[in-house]
């Protein structure tokens, strides 16, 4: 971790204060090529003052005894050199625990348990610096090893030098210890437990360590840095940052493309446990199909379908959510691990809940994004969209952003939300645009009949349009609570909809810009594609839902949506929603931090 200081502050504090980790082609390579190193029992001769005064040989487990060639004198020639892999080792002095890849240690022919020096090597696998300063360890390297070398002193071994081993350019690259570095090293640990304890270091300006950085797309180093310049919000250094840099587009430092997807299950009755690291979905003793878990973005169970406490385990260690439904579709429980340690997030989350201007602030934007996204919506699709609602929308648009109160906004929300159902039938394709392709009169009256929205109901719906933006509704709020988590924020606590028992109100206030964006426009798309039909449709009393075959279909229609990719109104780079609502949840967070001045939805063209 303070190698990574050292390298970059920012990163520092996303992966030791916030325990945030993300893999690449580099950490995956470098695990590979540490495998052999990691493989060591960690034993290390005692330290000369503590040597033991009996005489024994080293297990050959312990460690790895350098060959002398034949004829050497025993006890008055050049010391043994020994091998310890994998050796860890604290400091109480520097409050730091390294594990250190090898450490060389010289011991008298005589008595090999006991070390007279010991020389740490690292293995790196890049190349030293070249030019001027040729064969020059990097600082990272120089902090890391100059560590090694002083844990061990504290421990009561003498050591002089270290050796860090370049792996590109086969070089062996020594750091004398001296007690120079040893004040850098000092200082640089002080530093680094006040910025623990302090604000989130400002990130890098315009710098090449970004572009191969895994947590880039955690970071948002540029896209920060763009929307704190329109803001002009002062730098940590306290200078404004519209005086520091220019404000250029973001550079394209955007997340790795996820092949993960999601897993539905919503057949009654299906058992779900674990082989390894393959995920088994039986029925009875059948089993139905295998999905291995590194596949899976999260685990998504509708009704009666049972789990192993084995497969929750597995899915908890690897970040794999498992998510609840009922089987008319309510979302009303979630299970994931907890490796994030993003406790200051949470604290300025609950803080600034208690704020009311805040709360208010928040709470104009998503409204703001939701009406305005109605709007672009209506104005795509419907067959003739009437001018006086769109106008009336854009007018509610503008006057959520001027609402007094909560009570208010409330108020021009549901205003906008009944002048936008009632247009929404126009949205609903019933019959095929291109002439000779017209359904059977007789279908298409049915279709139209199954089809005909005229206003929203639920709890239960009693249409089958209804029935899909409720079982929409209910996985979005599902998607926007995972990103919530990841973020690190408390899904429960919201700043527009009030805390209530079992509610995420946090994941429905980030889902307000995206019901048109995402869950209408899924909805939409079964209708009018044809993806869903009336005979995907069961009735129980007024009730209706989609059937397990409907279901499936709408599932993957609705994932199909998701993946799709879009032009970020902001950043302009290509996203996917599911990318786009994380970004979302991320600039929130970036917002209650203060890094950027306000939030801003995330508003379709």
């Amino acid at each position: 971790m303070l190698n990574e200081f050292v390298y970059c502050q920012r990163l520092f504090y996303y992966e030791f204060v916030e325990g945030v980790f993300v893999e690449s082609a580099d950490t995956l390579r470098g695990t590979v090529i540490h495998q052999r190193v990691d493989s060591g029992s960690g034993a290390l001769p005692k330290a000369k003052k503590k040597a033991a005064a009996t005489k024994e040989t080293v297990p050959a487990d312990v460690a790895q005894v350098a060959s002398k060639p034949d004829g050497d004198p025993p006890s008055d020639a050049e010391p043994e050199t020994i091998h310890s892999r994998s050796v860890q080792m604290g400091s109480e002095r520097l409050g730091v625990v390294a594990k250190m890849d090898l450490v060389e240690s010289k011991a008298a022919s005589d008595d090999l348990l006991t070390a007279v020096e010991v020389c740490p090597v690292d293995y790196k696998a890049g190349a030293p610096r070249e030019g001027e300063d040729a064969n020059e360890l990097w600082d990272t390297d120089k902090i890391q090893l100059g560590l090694q070398a002083l844990i061990l002193r504290d421990n009561g071994y003498r050591c002089n030098e270290g050796v860090i081993y370049y792996r590109a350019t086969k070089q062996r690259v020594r750091l004398p210890i001296t007690p120079e570095l040893e004040q850098w090293i000092l200082g640089t640990i002080a530093e680094a437990r006040r910025v623990i304890v302090g604000a989130i270091p400002a990130p890098l300006v315009h710098s090449p360590k970004c572009a191969r950085c895994s947590l880039a797309p955690v970071c948002l180093p540029d896209e920060t840095r763009m929307l704190a310049i329109q803001a002009g919000l002062p730098s940590t250094e306290g200078e404004s940052t519209t005086e520091s840099i220019s404000p250029d587009a973001p550079r394209r430092l955007i997340a790795a493309r996820d092949d993960t997807r999601a897993l539905y299950l919503n057949t009654q009755g299906y058992r779900v446990g674990c082989k390894e690291e393959v995920l088994q979905v039986k029925e009875k003793d059948r089993v139905v199909d295998e999905v291995r878990m590194r596949d899976l973005s999260h685990v998504a169970l509708f009704g009666n379908i049972q789990i192993t406490t084995q497969a929750i385990q597995a899915l908890c260690e690897l970040e794999i959510p498992v998510t609840y439904f009922s089987m008319g579709g309510w979302f009303y429980g979630i299970t994931r691990g907890h490796a994030l340690k993003n406790i200051f997030l949470r604290m300025e989350q609950f803080r600034l809940a208690r704020d009311e201007q805040t709360c208010l602030n928040l709470a104009r934007r998503f409204v703001h994004g939701k009406i305005r996204n109605h709007r672009t919506l209506l104005m795509r699709n419907h067959l003739e969209p009437p001018p006086e609602i769109i106008t009336k929308l854009k007018r509610a648009s503008e006057d959520a952003l001027a609402a007094t109160s909560l009570e208010q906004l409330l108020g021009i929300e549901g205003a906008a939300a009944s002048q936008y159902f009632q247009q929404f039938n126009g949205m609903v394709k019933v019959e095929d645009d291109l002439p000779g392709l017209e359904m059977p009169q007789s279908e298409a009256k049915q279709l139209a009949f199954n089809f005909n929205f005229s206003h929203r109901n639920r709890r239960p719906p009693t249409d089958p349009v209804n029935a899909m933006l409720s079982l929409a509704y209910s996985l979005l709020s599902k998607d926007c609570t995972l990103a919530a988590l990841a973020v690190g924020f408390d899904p429960f606590l919201g700043f527009y909809h009030q805390p209530r028992f079992g509610r995420p109100a946090l994941g429905l206030d980030l889902m307000e810009e995206f019901r048109p964006l995402i869950a209408e426009s899924t909805v939409l798309s079964c209708i009018n594609n044809r993806v869903i039909t009336d005979k995907d449709f069961v009735r129980a009393g007024e009730a209706v839902n989609l059937s397990a075959a409907g279901r499936k279909r709408f599932f993957q229609t609705y994932e199909q949506r998701m993946c799709s990719l879009i032009t970020h109104p902001l950043f302009d780079y290509k996203v996917s929603y599911r990318r786009a609502l994380e970004l979302q949840a991320r600039l929130l967070a970036k917002t209650l931090t203060g890094e950027i001045a306000e939030y801003i939805p995330l508003l379709t063209r």
